[in-house]
């Protein structure tokens, strides 16, 4: 398929490609912050990098631009629920931590119990590229594994944001 307009075809491409959610986590002094990510990939071998994009209209993106510590959780099929809590529910209205079940990480970072797949990482680049997300990459200091599938965007597509991509934000 072409088009005159690659903008069309490049978004008709990416609704074909399913990819794995994960919820990122992160803390700055005393705020607490996370959000429901679909674009995240291994981006170093040696050392091992990883990134994670964050959206600008996220409440996230304000406490992680202060933050080095995050956590990345890759969700399960049984995650939904922490899918939509993390993914519906705006953290400038309410605190998702509140309602899920979390312990703190290597500088106060959230953990979210049950999720046994995921690590902690510590920034290494924050890439702002001048859309409507920035990429943090970060270098492992603590991992975990546990069974279990991935959680794919086909089954999260339903799930209404809790900001909308034009809700552009500046840093705390």
């Amino acid at each position: 398929m072409t088009a005159e307009d690659p903008t069309a075809v490049f978004n008709e491409l990416m609704t074909r490609i399913d990819r794995p959610m994960a919820v990122v986590t992160t803390a700055a002094g005393h705020a607490r912050a996370g959000c429901l990510v679909g674009f995240h990939c291994q981006c170093g071998m040696e050392p091992p990098l990883y990134a994670v994009w964050l959206s600008k209209a996220n409440h996230t993106y304000r406490i992680g631009a202060l933050a080095d510590t995050f956590a990345v959780h890759f969700l399960g099929p049984d995650d939904r629920e922490l899918a939509e809590l993390f993914g519906s529910v705006s953290g400038d209205d309410s605190d998702k931590f509140e309602r899920c079940t979390w312990m703190p990480g290597p500088d106060g970072v959230p953990l979210l119990a049950g999720v046994e797949n995921r690590f902690v990482g510590r920034r290494t680049a924050l890439v702002d590229p001048g859309s409507d997300h920035v990429c943090v990459v970060l270098s492992p200091v603590e991992a975990s594994t546990g069974a279990g599938g991935a959680l794919w965007y086909d089954e999260v597509a339903d799930l209404d944001a809790g900001h909308a991509a034009a809700e552009r934000q500046e840093p705390a």
